[in-house]
């Protein structure tokens, strides 16, 4: 049985992946904050899923320093020590926000233009760790999309908080790659037991639009909402991070997805029944 450490003692992403694999792993978590980490022996793990980290889409310029602290060296750092004492993979998670809001559709030649510090500090991190790579030290990227499940944060629960109250939402087509965190689980236990390395994608097998979700919460909620198409025209218009949020298109090319492993265990319906029940 494999040793895993993961560092994040309270990321929603981090305790998913323990709860979902404490039997198939031996798995331990650790703060990175206000302690002697650097002092610890790792010696003794497999793996590191390194997912201590600061994520706001927005954050205040008054972080910036905080953000490259945290999400750039400490993720170096940590992984210079993980090599330095013998672990054989290290498993970093970032975010599609290291290619920034211009482009709809992301495949292999897409660029990374990050909009802000936070994108910045991932693609930084990123820049760091894979150099580090080599045959006895495996290094896995995961470029994530919208994570969403129970008890997520971020645009999820907005939406799904305006699909139990709202009698209208508009009918705007738009398409957007989702990751439900049992997927992203079940991911990164592939990731481990394949011994993974490079830069991944992983997404659900379908893309959703904003209207696809509000729908489908709805439903399950017994709500009645109405989805007319005569906002498009005034949303098309709009310029803005929320309403590129809410009905902008980021997609996936879903060659970037496929793995010699199955991971995809829950289709949308039933991720956002899984979510909702």
């Amino acid at each position: 049985m494999k040793r895993v450490l993961v560092t994040g003692i309270n990321s929603y992403v981090g305790n998913a992946f323990i709860q979902a694999n404490q039997d198939t792993f031996q798995i331990d978590k650790i703060s990175l904050r206000n302690v002697q980490w650097d002092r610890m022996d790792f010696s003794g793990y497999d793996v590191i899923f390194h997912v201590a980290g600061l994520a706001h889409s927005t954050p205040d310029e008054s972080q910036r320093d905080l953000y490259y602290r945290v999400n750039t060296d400490l993720a170096a750092e940590t992984a210079i020590h993980a090599k330095k004492q013998g672990v054989k993979q290290f498993i970093f998670m970032s975010s599609v926000i290291v290619y920034g809001s211009q482009h709809e559709t992301i495949d292999r030649k897409t660029p990374l233009q990050p909009d802000n510090f936070y994108g910045d500090s991932k693609k930084r991190a990123e820049e760091m760790l894979l150099p580090l790579a080599d045959e006895h030290f495996k290094v896995v990227i995961i470029r994530a999309p919208m994570i969403y499940g129970k008890g997520s944060k971020g645009n999820y629960p907005r939406l799904a908080k305006l699909a139990r109250r709202t009698p209208v939402f508009p009918n705007y087509p738009n398409q957007r790659s989702m990751l439900y965190i049992e997927n992203l689980s079940e991911f990164v236990k592939q990731c481990i037991l394949n011994n993974v390395s490079g830069i991944v994608f992983p997404q659900n097998a379908e893309f959703a639009g904003s209207k696809d979700i509000v729908a489908e919460i709805a439903a399950l909620h017994h709500h009645t909402v109405w989805f007319p198409t005569c906002f498009n025209a005034w949303i098309r218009k709009m310029k803005g991070t929320t309403v590129r949020k809410v009905f902008g298109n980021l997609t996936i090319d879903p060659a970037l997805s496929k793995m010699d492993f199955t991971y995809q265990l829950y289709d949308f319906k039933e991720s956002i029944r899984r979510t909702e029940q």
